[in-house]
């Protein structure tokens, strides 16, 4: 399967990219930081590739994709993990950084798949998109107005690109708090965060019960995502949430 993932520099993308050339895929890392995707590739295995993409540029995207498939000789996946969240209250939110959440959690999905989609048709591939238990399953989450925002729209617009294109399947991947993975595959979700911020948020997810109090495994991920996309092309999973089980 030839496998393409989007926002593989670090954190739950790197995870799943590095994870899925260990399975035997072929696999192409995509993200920012090339230094870092070369280090997944070495992880990854033989057939792996880095390819740098700025889902924020839509020439980037365009060329990116093409090179993946070049690579490949074609896509049967698309996974994309990219995800940022400033912690900050929605008063104090500028323009430049709702337009930097929508761009990165948004656009760059929407341009992503438009490059790669004669390639998924043409395979009867799949997509799958990393989004969060905030964005549907839960409240919207105070200080993370608009990573949750942002990422309800990415529900919606895997919707629409579902009914646009049934040909493709098309799967929101819902995850709740998880592991991660460790080093070069650490979060880096809640870099720059504001500690006294986050000291006065943190304790409101837990009153409110949006932290299970316990963390899913990132294998755990690895394993739904890697269904999803092994998925036949007379099949289809439109929506799938891991959680972590609470504690005892």
């Amino acid at each position: 399967m030839r496998v393409v993932v989007v926002g593989a520099s670090s954190g739950l993308g790197r995870c799943i990219g590095v994870a899925m050339g260990q399975r035997g895929e072929q696999v192409a890392l995509l993200g920012r930081r090339l230094e870092r995707l070369d280090e997944g590739v070495e992880e990854a295995g033989p057939g792996a590739v880095a390819i740098r993409c700025d889902v924020t540029d839509g020439d980037s995207c365009e060329e990116s994709i093409a090179a993946a498939a070049g690579h490949m000789g074609g896509i049967d996946a698309l996974v994309y993990a990219v995800g940022i969240g400033p912690l900050a209250r929605l008063e104090d939110i500028d323009a430049a950084t709702w337009s930097n959440v929508f761009a990165s959690n948004v656009t760059g999905a929407a341009l992503v798949t438009a490059a790669a989609l004669p390639h998924l048709r043409a395979s009867s591939g799949v997509a799958a998109y990393l989004s969060s238990i905030s964005a549907s399953m839960t409240p919207a989450w105070p200080g993370l107005g608009a990573y949750v925002v942002s990422k309800a729209a990415l529900e919606k617009l895997v919707e629409a690109w579902r009914v646009e294109h049934p040909d493709v399947g098309f799967t929101r991947v819902i995850v709740g708090d998880c592991a991660g993975g460790k080093g070069a595959s650490a979060t880096e979700f809640n870099a720059g965060w504001d500690p006294a911020l986050a000291g006065e948020f943190a304790p409101i997810w837990i009153a409110r019960n949006y932290i299970a109090g316990s963390l899913l495994e990132v294998e755990e991920l690895i394993d739904a995502v890697h269904t999803v996309l092994r998925c036949g092309s007379s099949a289809s999973i439109p929506t799938i949430a891991v959680v972590p089980r609470p504690p005892a």
